[in-house]
């Protein structure tokens, strides 16, 4: 008697502590607006699982990585009034790439993305000042420039500055560290959408330096242009094109590391 009232006392221990299940999802709300899924709907599928870096910074599994400290193949040069690819001619050394040489552009070309680079500028030795100091920038899409430059002590105009959508908008705040320091951009670049070959929606980007933001949605009013107002009233716009990563020939030249980038919808 006392082994049958054991077991009866074990067993319904084991059914109290069974967890309690939760619905996965639902089929009796309403559809959320634009969409064809209801709230909540239990057939919407899940998304892909991205592993994320085991440290701060590096790649997540899905990243295409651009420069990882051992080769510059992803990424091509052109000479003046030569449309041809040609070798990147940036130096490696120490596993950061050397920005010297002239400009250079990715093979792979890219829309909407997330983009992560780490630079910096000489600690010591620099020559020059304001916009002829740790002078850089990216281009996405080849056309709109998010502008990196060592605004360690050194003034110069707002929307030349470090994380400034170049000659439009300024970075909310100076978030740069000391020269010599490693500099970490984190963009989520939005692609202007293109109907019939023209612009009806502006690119945006979201800017965050060193971990702060900088830009927040931030509509871009146009291609990058020097001393001048831009839009979109002219020139061509493609659904694809390379990064352009900028050689402002500084002396000595800025350093970048960790390239990479996720495209995105």
């Amino acid at each position: 008697m006392k082994t049958s009232l054991l077991f009866l006392a074990l067993l319904a221990g084991a059914v109290a502590a069974e967890p309690k299940k939760y619905p996965l999802g639902y089929d009796d709300t309403p559809v959320i607006p634009g969409t064809k899924w209801k709230v909540h709907d239990a057939a919407r599928p899940a998304p892909p699982v991205v592993a994320p870096a085991a440290k701060p910074g590096e790649p997540p599994s899905d990243a295409i990585v651009l420069f990882d400290g051992k080769s510059t193949a992803q990424f091509f040069a052109r000479k003046k009034d030569d449309p041809a690819k040609h070798p990147s001619p940036w130096k490696i050394e120490n596993g950061e790439l050397i920005v010297d040489g002239g400009d250079c552009w990715t093979h792979l070309e890219f829309a909407s993305c997330q983009l992560h680079l780490e630079w910096k500028s000489a600690a010591v030795n620099q020559e020059g000042n304001s916009q002829k100091k740790g002078n850089g920038g990216v281009f996405f899409m080849d056309r709109y420039e998010s502008q990196m430059l060592d605004n360690d002590n050194n003034p110069t105009y707002a929307d030349g500055m470090t994380g400034a959508v170049y000659g439009q908008t300024p970075p909310l705040v100076n978030a740069v560290r000391k020269a010599g320091e490693w500099q970490v951009y984190d963009i989520v670049f939005t692609a202007p959408k293109v109907v019939a070959g023209k612009v009806v929606e502006p690119a945006r980007i979201t800017t965050f330096v060193n971990g702060v933001c900088v830009q927040n949605n931030t509509a871009i009013m146009g291609p990058t242009k020097h001393k001048l107002t831009t839009d979109y009233s002219s020139g061509t716009y493609p659904e694809k094109a390379p990064f352009r990563f900028q050689d402002h020939k500084n002396n000595p030249p800025l350093r970048l590391r960790n390239i990479w980038v996720r495209p995105l919808p």
